[in-house]
C-alpha cells in the first residue's frame, strides 16, 4: 500500500506529485492500465509474442548499428 505522508506547511500539489511519483515507482499505474479491460488469453498470448519479436529486432538493429560502426572505424 502507497503511503505518503504530509509534511508541515507542504501544499497538496507536492504532496499530490510525491504520491504519483510513488505510483509510478511501484508500478501500479501500469497494473491498473493493465488490468482495466479484460484480454483474452490467445489475444494476451499474441501481444507478448509481438512485443518479443519487437524486442529481438531492436537489439538486432542496434548490433547492426554497432558493427557499422565499428567497420567504418577500421
Amino acid at each position: 500500500m502507497i503511503k505518503v505522508d504530509s509534511r508541515p506547511g507542504e501544499p497538496i500539489d507536492r504532496l499530490l506529485k510525491r504520491f504519483k511519483k510513488q505510483c509510478e515507482k511501484e508500478g501500479l499505474t501500469k497494473d491498473i492500465k493493465k488490468n482495466s479491460f479484460y484480454e483474452k488469453p490467445s489475444e494476451r498470448r499474441r501481444r507478448r509474442e509481438r512485443n518479443s519479436i519487437k524486442k529481438v529486432m531492436k537489439e538486432m538493429r542496434q548490433k547492426e548499428k554497432a558493427r557499422a560502426r565499428m567497420l567504418r572505424g577500421l
